[in-house]
């Protein structure tokens, strides 16, 4: 039978798992809301260039 307690005393995380976990906390891709907001200041600007033409 599994000892899962001494099978939880062995576990070490793999570097993959640490290496991915600081590879998504120091993303700076742009998420959804920052794309909306490229493409709400995009229209007002094409906007404010419509009407001073």
């Amino acid at each position: 039978m599994i000892n899962f307690e001494e099978e939880l005393k062995k576990f070490r995380p793999s570097l993959e798992a640490d290496e991915a976990e600081k590879a998504v906390i120091n993303n700076n891709s742009p998420d959804m809301t920052d794309l909306f907001y490229k493409m709400i200041e995009d229209v007002d600007l094409h906007m404010v260039k419509q009407r001073n033409s």
